[in-house]
């Protein structure tokens, strides 16, 4: 199956299928309900300006079977760039066969090409054993950061969203 993914970077065309792919994502791993003309406005926003971040999508036989976000951070103590992998999720049907690797190794592969990235970067749930043991298979270490957050009010969503 891998053999027969296509790795390439999302235009406005996939907008609706990578919303649809993130309510999925956020249902299965937090069971958290986006609202969908939210994340469509969300999705379409990356699209549309390379400044948020980009979308790299996965096709097999012409439909989009996983997507993954890139954003971008600045740091300060190494002058560069860190890529943020944000919005990862692969079909359940096609788990398993090296999607996720192909996502990887198409952005490892840009950001290689790129001066002014020093490196990627993730979040994961700290519950979700299966994704942390694909990140390690693709090289990617645990840090030694903790995330913290101060939810701020956003439009249509609703709290604790």
């Amino acid at each position: 199956m891998p053999d027969e993914v296509q790795i390439r970077i999302a235009g406005p065309e996939d907008v609706d299928t990578i919303a649809e792919l993130n309510i999925a994502m956020a249902w299965e791993t937090e069971r958290r309900q986006l609202h969908p003309a939210t994340i469509r406005r969300g999705v379409r926003a990356v699209t549309e300006d390379a400044d948020y971040g980009f979308y790299v999508v996965a096709e097999n036989a012409g439909a989009v079977v996983g997507c993954l976000m890139i954003t971008y951070e600045w740091s300060d103590w190494r002058s560069a760039l860190f890529w943020w992998i944000q919005s990862l999720y692969v079909r359940p049907a096609f788990r398993h066969h090296g999607v996720f690797k192909q996502l990887h190794e198409f952005v490892r592969a840009r950001a290689l090409q790129d001066p002014r990235v020093c490196g990627l970067r993730l979040y994961v749930e700290q519950a979700n054993h299966v994704a942390q043991n694909a990140y390690d298979r693709v090289g990617m270490r645990p840090t030694t950061y903790r995330m913290y957050e101060e939810a701020l009010q956003c439009p249509d969503v609703p709290p604790g969203a």
